[in-house]
């Protein structure tokens, strides 16, 4: 990932060389180059701000400066990089969005200064690159250096081999829309105070229970603008913080709800993946009936109906994970992933590995197994991707 930042201030920017970011960058993950922009002003003082046309207070950056600094800049490397100017007026930064900005190859940072660059630079820049003015949230800094350490490092730390340990990512706060659990070390007991027992068991499906638990209380006390459907997939049954939804072990009853979401979930999947062979396309009310004593199929409602399953079998040691599904209409609220979660919280003691598998042409599938933490790989056949992952303390 190339990372481009033009700014008045370029050892404001040093921080990037410390701790991971800049091992990152000795390790050739991330590679940070910083341009002064008066280098890019032509007169005896390299003047980069004038009046505003209209009055009014301070100053506006100067169009010729920052664009001589963008055209030389886009000469440095390979192919269209995506211009990003920090700004209060731009799309908050979220942990969806550095994911996003992760995902890219070249990135420029436009710092800009006083009241802002004319406008004028916008627009000029938008026929060449993709912009994107990104806001760290509801409140005015005087410069947007602050901002680039921030989004660099939300966006750098997502990629691979940047982490020394993958899994840490899956488990912080904001990767599936809530807050992170309270954490712990060594001593037990400190200044009178316990470690919750829970955590000194040795049982890690109690362990996980009671930090799904604690991450949707703490969501719920401090950031309950973030409680979304994955909230109501408690372990053990209902959440009243999202209208009463309930996750119960799927019944005889319940098989024509799912055999109806199969066939309208599997009918897609099979036109993203060429193929009509799937076998959860030719599921009979008889089939899924039978599959109710070999799987652990949980089924989720909400006021009655029907909105999702997933269920789970052990062999051996691998707790298979399968016919992950919503409802259509439902889709994009995080409900797979929240499903995805409670199905390995609720894994057997024995489990000490989970696996799950899709099509190579359903990328949505393919991306949210990977943000869970799986690691893909394509089979012999070409059209089959086999994900697996470890569980956690074993």
């Amino acid at each position: 990932m190339r990372c481009d930042i033009i700014s008045i201030f370029p050892e404001y920017l040093e921080p990037l060389k410390l701790s991971l970011p800049g091992q990152a960058q000795r390790k050739g993950l991330l590679d940070v180059a910083v341009h002064d922009l008066r280098d890019f002003a032509h007169d005896r003082h390299r003047t980069v701000d004038d009046t505003p046309y209209g009055g009014g207070a301070g100053m506006v950056m100067k169009p010729q400066p920052w664009w001589e600094a963008l055209e030389h800049v886009r000469t440095l490397g390979v192919g269209t990089p995506t211009l990003i100017v920090p700004g209060p007026g731009g799309e908050v930064l979220t942990q969806r969005l550095a994911r996003e900005l992760a995902d890219e190859d070249w990135l420029i940072f436009a710092c800009g200064r006083y009241e802002g660059i004319d406008e004028r630079v916008y627009e000029a820049a938008a026929d060449v690159m993709p912009v994107r003015v990104i806001s760290l949230g509801d409140y005015v800094l005087n410069g947007g250096e602050v901002a680039v350490l921030a989004m660099i490092e939300a966006a750098a730390r997502l990629l691979p081999g940047f982490m020394g340990n993958a899994e840490s990512l899956v488990e912080e706060s904001h990767e599936d829309g809530l807050l992170e659990y309270p954490v712990y070390t060594k001593p037990a007991t400190w200044q009178g105070r316990e470690v919750p027992p829970v955590l000194l068991s040795g049982d890690h499906g109690k362990v996980a229970a009671w930090r799904h638990q604690q991450r949707l209380e703490r969501t719920a006390a401090r950031r309950p603008d973030l409680l979304h459907a994955s909230s109501a997939l408690t372990p053990g049954g209902v959440d009243d913080r999202w209208g009463g939804a309930l996750i119960a072990k799927a019944t005889p009853a319940d098989v024509g709800d799912l055999l109806t979401c199969t066939h309208a979930c599997w009918l897609r999947e099979g036109i993203l993946n060429d193929t009509l062979t799937i076998p959860a396309q030719h599921e009979t009310v008889e089939s899924l009936t039978a599959s109710l004593h070999e799987w652990d199929t949980y089924v989720l409602r909400h006021d009655g109906r029907f909105i999702g399953s997933v269920r789970g079998k052990l062999v051996d040691d691998t707790w298979h994970i399968g016919r992950l599904m919503v409802v259509p209409d439902l889709h994009g609220r995080g409900l797979g992933r929240a499903l995805l979660e409670f199905i390995q919280e609720v894994a057997p003691s024995d489990a000490t590995r989970f696996e799950l598998f899709t099509g190579t042409g359903s990328e949505h599938n393919l991306k949210l197994y990977k943000k869970a933490g799986f690691r893909g790989v394509v089979q012999p056949n070409g059209t089959t991707v086999v994900f697996t992952k470890r569980r956690r303390g074993r």
